[in-house]
């Protein structure tokens, strides 16, 4: 297993996160309707709005799965923030950074994922909309194309949300 390396403006992004006080608030429908509608439109077993903090990652939303964050270090989305498109695992038992990840071997058993990261305005990437399968899976280019619009959707209301 690869734990995620930190991005090159890691206290930058950890201060942006923190400034839009959404860690650790109740659910909330705008964000929920968002998970409900991924797992359906993309047909998998779960769907998170995923912040990735200093050494968690929290989910503001979920559909499909009980726990409410995990360990960064073990974190699909921690190697998801490192990039702007969106990151597709098909198989994670055939990919050497989560082959052995306790979220592959263990519940919830991620087979297949794909992240779009939540970028703000000012370009800090803050967490993920991300999709999980407990079976492989590709995904077509429409398809990425609509994750991350969707992920474009929700950073602009958090952000929204942070400034009123």
């Amino acid at each position: 297993m690869q734990s995620p390396l930190l991005p090159s403006n890691e206290q930058e992004r950890i201060q942006a996160l923190h400034e839009l006080l959404m860690l650790d608030t109740p659910p909330e429908d705008r964000f929920d309707i968002v998970t409900t509608y991924c797992r359906s439109r993309f047909n998998v077993d779960i769907a998170l709005i995923s912040l990735v903090d200093s050494d968690r990652q929290w989910f503001k939303s979920r559909s499909g799965l009980d726990a409410a964050e995990t360990p960064r270090n073990i974190s699909f989305c921690g190697h998801a923030i490192l990039r702007s498109e969106v990151m597709e695992v098909p198989d994670a038992l055939q990919d050497e950074r989560f082959a052995d990840n306790p979220l592959v071997i263990g519940a919830p058993n991620i087979r297949f994922y794909a992240g779009a990261p939540l970028i703000l305005a000012q370009g800090h990437r803050i967490g993920t909309l991300c999709i999980i399968n407990r079976q492989p899976k590709r995904m077509e280019d429409e398809d990425k194309t609509h994750l991350q619009t969707l992920a474009k959707t929700v950073s602009a209301e958090m952000e929204a949300k942070a400034s009123s």
